[in-house]
C-alpha cells in the first residue's frame, strides 16, 4: 500500500458527541514512514478500526507518524502525554518504544506497544511497569524457529539481524534456545535497515556453510540478505522473525523468498488453521474485516498487533472507568492495573493472560509456523 493512502490518518480522529472531560484520549506514534513504514502503514489502517465508544465512553485517537525515528517517538511522545492521554499505543518497532520508556513512566500513562522484544517489559522494574505489548516476543518465535530447524535436521546456523535493539535481542534468543537443542551457530552478522548492501556479511555467513540461516530484521530491510543470499546460490533453509509478516515484504523479496520459513501470528495464515485453534474465529474475522476495507491480501500481522490493543483495551477501559475518570492520573494508573489484569482474552493473536510479571500475556503455543510458497502465506507441515 502506498503512503499517500495512509497520509489522510495521520491526524487527530476525534468522535465528538460528548463534552471533552468524557472522552477517553488514545495517543498513537508508529512508523508511518521510513524504513519501517511496512509496519505502521497497516497499523494506522488498523487503528481506523477501532472502537469509538467504549464503556458508554466516546474515545478520541491522536495519530502520529514517527518516521521510524528515535528522536521524532520521543518528540511524539511528549506530545501526546502534553496532551493528556490516556493510554499510549506504540511504537512499531523496538528501538523506538525503548525511547518512550522513561517519558511514559514519567507522565505514569500506560503504552501498548506494537514492537515485540521482550526487553521492552522485562526485566520489570518501576518504568517498565508502564509498557505491555500486543506482538508475540522474540523468545516465542526463536522457540519456534529452533524447534523447526531442529526437527528438520539442521546442526549448524547462520544469524544476520539489523544492529540495533531488535537484532541483538533476537539474537541472544536465538543462541539460547539453538544451545538447548544442541545446535551450533556459527557465524553472527549485523547490517542497518537503511544498508542497501549486505554482500560483505553475506559472503561471511556463508562460508561458515550453515545448514539454515535466520534473518533477525523487521519490514521490507529484512529481505535484503535473502537477495543477497540468492544472488549466491544459497540453497539452505532460511528463516525470518515474525517481523516480516505482510505481503509488502514479499512484493519486494520476490522469489528470493521462495520456502523462507516464518512463524508468524495465526491471522497471516487464518484459512488455514485447523478449527481446534482457539483464535482461528477471530482471526478470520479480522482478516474480513481489514480486508473487505483495504482490498484482498492487505492483512498483515502488523494490522492484527493494532487491533489486539483495541481488544485489551474495550476489556481494561470499563474496569477504570470505575475508578476514575478520563483524564486524571487515577484513571491512567486504574487503566495501567485493568490492563494487568486481563486475562483470557481471544484476539487475533492468541489467548492473552497478562499479569503484574507478564505485560504480553501469550504462551509459546499461540505463534504458528508459515512458509513462503509462491508468494503466498502457507501454513507449514
Amino acid at each position: 500500500m502506498k503512503i499517500s493512502k495512509l497520509l489522510p490518518f495521520v491526524c487527530i480522529l476525534a468522535f465528538a458527541g460528548s463534552p471533552a472531560f468524557a472522552q477517553v484520549k488514545v495517543g498513537v506514534t508508529v512508523s508511518a514512514t521510513g524504513p519501517q513504514a511496512s509496519l505502521g502503514v497497516p497499523e494506522v489502517n488498523a487503528i481506523g478500526l477501532l472502537a469509538k465508544d467504549i464503556g458508554g465512553q466516546k474515545v478520541e485517537y491522536t495519530i502520529l507518524d514517527d518516521k521510524s525515528d528515535t528522536t521524532q517517538v520521543v518528540a511524539n511522545t511528549r506530545k501526546l502525554l502534553a496532551e493528556n492521554v490516556d493510554v499510549i499505543i506504540g511504537s512499531s518497532t523496538t528501538p523506538n518504544t525503548l525511547a518512550m520508556i522513561g517519558p511514559v513512566a514519567e507522565g505514569q500513562t500506560p503504552v501498548i506497544s506494537l514492537a515485540s522484544s521482550a526487553r521492552l517489559i522485562s526485566p520489570m522494574d518501576d518504568q517498565k511497569r508502564w509498557i505491555f505489548k500486543t506482538p508475540h516476543s522474540d523468545s516465542h518465535m526463536a522457540s519456534a524457529i529452533v524447534d523447526h530447524a531442529s526437527k528438520n535436521g539442521v546442526k549448524k546456523i547462520a544469524f544476520i539481524g539489523f544492529n540495533n535493539a531488535l537484532g541483538d535481542a533476537f539474537s541472544d534468543e536465538i543462541a539460547r534456545y539453538a544451545g538447548q537443542k544442541n545446535i551450533q551457530v556459527v557465524a553472527n552478522e549485523r547490517f542497518a535497515p537503511n544498508d542497501t548492501s549486505v554482500l560483505g556479511q553475506v559472503l561471511k555467513l556463508l562460508a561458515a556453510n550453515p545448514d539454515a540461516l535466520v534473518i533477525g530484521a523487521s519490514g521490507t530491510p529484512a529481505a535484503l540478505p535473502a537477495i543477497a543470499l540468492a544472488q549466491r546460490n544459497y540453497t539452505g533453509k532460511i528463516y525470518f522473525n515474525h517481523g516480516v509478516s505482510n505481503n509488502d515484504f514479499i512484493r519486494v523479496c520476490g522469489k528470493n523468498c521462495d520456502n523462507a520459513y516464518v512463524p508468524t501470528g495465526p491471522v497471516m495464515v487464518a484459512d488455514q488453521l485447523p478449527d481446534s485453534n482457539p483464535v482461528k474465529k477471530n482471526a478470520l474475522a479480522f482478516v474480513k474485516e481489514y480486508e473487505g476495507k483495504f482490498g484482498a491480501g492487505t492483512v498483515s500481522i502488523f494490522a492484527a498487533y493494532s487491533a489486539d490493543t483495541g481488544l485489551i483495551l474495550e476489556q481494561a477501559i470499563p474496569v477504570a472507568l470505575k475508578k476514575a475518570k478520563p483524564g486524571t492520573v487515577e484513571f491512567r494508573q486504574a487503566l495501567r492495573e485493568a490492563i494487568e489484569s486481563v486475562h483470557g482474552l481471544a484476539t487475533t493473536t492468541g489467548i492473552v493472560n497478562m499479569s503484574p510479571q507478564d505485560h504480553v500475556g501469550l504462551g509459546f503455543d499461540a505463534p504458528v509456523m508459515a512458509q513462503i510458497v509462491d508468494g503466498k502465506w502457507r501454513l507449514a507441515k
